[in-house]
């Protein structure tokens, strides 16, 4: 078999060798689009995160397998690849410890206001102080707080979990609007954002969550709530959560974007009240651990698949 990998960089540093016991391996760090069929010439085995396999392709190459390292498939022309045979494997679930863990260091760094006191520090300015602590930022608790999750598939069970363990009250609405058999109530979107003191968001974007949360959704937040996003970009208006930052002082935790990488002319970007506002480049899922475990299951894909599975 002849594998090719189109888009390695976005592994990062993890051994991909593996792959070559199946036969010929070939990786490229990034492929554009104009590079794409040349480079699977004579593959049979694509592996790719971000690099469309669309009708083109597919039509101009004899791939035997799709192998997307990512849960998503929107990279991919389902619908053909179905119509021509042409399996694709995605792989879920690698990720999850990841992202609970992702979700939790960036709220706290809001709730315990890590960069200004650690900027504190290293300024001088504990140095020149008269007593032995600051409170010049208040550091608030996670216990007692309402804590709002949107999404409740296995990355938002991880988060329930470990917010309650930090004493929070969990509740959580669903864009599906599926009931789980969960300790956790289960409330509307309205009720959720005007009752929580932190609103984690763990869907996916499809046509239930797409604009999810806009100026109005935002406007029933109370002030100073935080609002995170590490599901997918495009749930939240940005333009309106740039608005609400600085006008009601919502602060907000994202490390997805409508746009990513991050435009240039991102409204976020000009916010006057940036201690309110953490962004993180599409890094939640990216554990070293987690890589490791991605690559090992796309290779039990390519297993399964050479077994007929």
């Amino acid at each position: 078999m002849k594998i090719v990998c189109l888009d390695a960089l976005t592994l990062g540093d993890v051994d991909l060798s593996e792959f070559a016991k199946f036969g010929e391996f070939v990786s490229f760090d990034m492929t554009k689009s104009s590079q794409t069929i040349s480079r699977l010439s004579g593959a049979d085995v694509v592996i790719t995160n971000k690099v469309l396999i669309t009708k083109e392709v597919m039509d101009a190459t004899n791939l035997k397998l799709i192998c997307v390292s990512a849960t998503g498939t929107n990279n991919i022309d389902m619908a053909y690849a179905k119509e021509r045979g042409i399996p694709v494997k995605n792989v879920a679930g690698y990720s999850t410890p990841s992202v609970v863990q992702q979700t939790f260091a960036s709220i706290l760094t809001l709730l315990n206001n890590v960069r200004y006191y650690d900027d504190y520090v290293k300024n001088g300015e504990w140095v020149r102080s008269e007593i032995f602590t600051n409170l010049d930022a208040p550091i608030f608790e996670l216990s007692g707080k309402n804590f709002g999750i949107i999404g409740l598939g296995e990355i938002g069970k991880g988060v329930a979990k470990v917010a309650s363990a930090f004493g929070a009250n969990v509740c959580y609405f669903s864009p599906s609007g599926n009931t789980q058999d969960v300790p956790y109530q289960r409330v509307e979107l309205d009720e959720m954002l005007q009752a929580c003191d932190i609103v984690s968001i763990h869907a996916p974007l499809n046509e239930k969550t797409k604009g999810l949360i806009g100026k109005r959704e935002l406007g029933l937040m109370k002030k100073g709530a935080i609002i995170s996003n590490f599901g997918r970009g495009g749930i939240i208006d940005e333009s309106a959560l740039a608005v609400a930052i600085d006008e009601r002082g919502i602060k907000a935790v994202l490390d997805v974007l409508e746009c990513e990488p991050m435009s240039e002319n991102n409204a976020l970007l000009s916010v006057k009240n940036k201690q309110n506002l953490l962004i993180t480049p599409h890094v939640a899922w990216a554990s070293f651990e987690a890589r490791i475990r991605l690559v090992n299951l796309m290779v039990k894909n390519i297993e399964d698949f050479i077994n007929g599975k």
